[in-house]
């Protein structure tokens, strides 16, 4: 499936018009429109950034005990 992406605001009469597309004429296509405010937000690259308060003990091992390989 090829997808081609268009983006551009709803006019007043609210009726699109799609014109040059690149597709053959009489070719069956899907129209999927989407409200593009949900794509807008960007997701955050480092989402825990700046979130750490206190390390205690950075450098201690985590829940050692738990490792059968170690005991």
């Amino acid at each position: 499936m090829v997808a081609y992406r268009l983006e551009t605001v709803v006019p007043k009469n609210g009726e699109l018009q799609l014109k040059s597309l690149p597709f053959r004429p009489g070719e069956a296509i899907e129209i999927i429109i989407l409200e593009a405010r949900a794509f807008t937000k960007k997701p955050a690259h480092f989402p825990l950034q700046n979130t750490v308060l206190h390390y205690e003990d950075p450098f201690e091992p985590v829940a050692a005990e738990e490792w059968h390989v170690l005991q």
